[in-house]
């Protein structure tokens, strides 16, 4: 009898927040469930977070915690975080105790801090899954008691015990590659011109406000561009007043606009370049498919962690990168320049190729049943 199969794991994944943390949950669940049908996996989210939909959308139960994150700008405004965190503790030892899990999975974002906590208090076994180049104040808390750390950047030991890091890179939606259509199909489908270099510009699912500034103030060299078009995805909370304002200036022919994108799929197979954010998901996935890319680090994250993700790519030659406060005046001319320039394009797919980690969420799943079955 295989590991896998000597009982029925019970197992809980905890995190969210964004995507970049509710995508990888979801892919680590589903590779579990491939390796080991019989497995019972319960979510552990924030309520009010994006995950409470997700989740059950995906098919898995999930349960809420009321946490939330600390207000830095606003320090008075925690004693109420802090109420909610002493609640969220009492309530995850009584979800933890009730399901009686084999294994606990962090995955980051609010919820993971009180559900792994609780789990390592009671001696269950932890997993965590850290996304990004420079650890999280809540993972780097809860490794003291990890079992394993997943990781997708080398040079982790200096956030983690060494011993217990695995580099297993980060789960990515396999649909990307097993839906993706070829190029003329993606261009076809999403209405756009075949005989012209594309960019795909992307903010996520909210949109990114400088990005979207850079687009604005660079209409004129946008409409001067014959060879080049662009596929911008604005972000729903930008898509009212960039519409107005497209209204008032008039939007360039080669400029397609959108607020989301359902079908992520088509429009990186139509991209010969990417604008992007530097979260740890939209990384991984640029990696998986081989794609040229210029990145924006946020600045509004924690520890500034998208530089450094990002930097870990542009100091490989994998990736292109543009500070926030630099992009209103570069990030077009930049995108231009690189997407007619077929051998630099060629340069960058093969170096961020060779971070692609395809398999991450089964390497993860084998690691979480090989402790559920401890």
């Amino acid at each position: 009898m295989s590991e896998t199969q000597k009982h029925t794991p019970r197992i809980i994944i905890s995190g969210g927040g964004t995507g970049g943390h509710i995508f990888p949950a979801v892919s680590i669940a589903d590779a579990v469930k491939q390796l080991c049908p019989e497995a019972q996996i319960l979510f552990v989210g924030a309520e009010g977070r994006m995950e409470m939909q997700r989740v059950p959308a995906a098919g898995y139960e999930i349960k809420g915690l009321p946490v939330a994150g600390f207000d830095r700008s606003r320090p008075w405004r925690n004693i109420g975080v802090l109420l909610k965190l002493r609640r969220s503790m009492q309530l995850a030892k009584k979800i933890v105790s009730e399901f009686q899990p084999d294994v606990a999975v962090g995955v980051g974002g609010y919820a993971s801090g009180p559900t792994l906590k609780v789990a390592g208090k009671m001696g269950i076994p932890t997993l965590l899954q850290e996304q990004n180049s420079y650890a999280g104040v809540t993972n780097k808390l809860l490794a003291k008691q990890a079992q394993r750390i997943c990781v997708a950047y080398d040079g982790m030991e200096r956030f983690f015990p060494a011993d217990r890091i695995m580099l297993t890179g980060n789960p990515v939606r396999r649909s990307l590659l097993s839906e993706a259509p070829t190029k003329a199909d993606a261009l076809r489908k999403l209405s756009l011109d075949e005989g012209k270099h594309t960019i795909l510009i992307i903010g996520g699912s909210l949109g990114a406000r400088t990005i979207n500034e850079s687009i604005l103030g660079n209409l004129p060299l946008i409409r001067a561009q014959r060879e080049v078009q662009f596929f911008w995805q604005t972000g729903k909370y930008y898509s009212a007043s960039i519409a107005e304002e497209l209204k008032g200036r008039g939007c360039p022919d080669n400029l397609h606009v959108a607020d989301f994108i359902s079908d992520m799929p088509a429009a990186y197979a139509a991209a010969d370049l990417v604008v992007s954010r530097a979260g740890a998901g939209s990384i991984s996935e640029l990696c998986l498919l081989g794609k040229p890319a210029i990145l924006v680090p946020s600045p509004n994250v924690a520890e500034d962690h998208q530089t450094k993700n990002a930097m870990a790519l542009a100091n490989k030659g994998a990736a292109l990168c543009v500070a926030d406060a630099d992009a209103r005046r570069t990030l077009l001319p930049l995108a231009i320049n690189t997407v007619t320039d077929a051998q630099h394009l060629q340069e960058l797919s093969t170096e961020i190729l060779k971070l692609a980690k395809p398999d991450a969420a089964e390497e993860i799943a084998r690691e979480v049943l090989k402790l559920a079955n401890k």
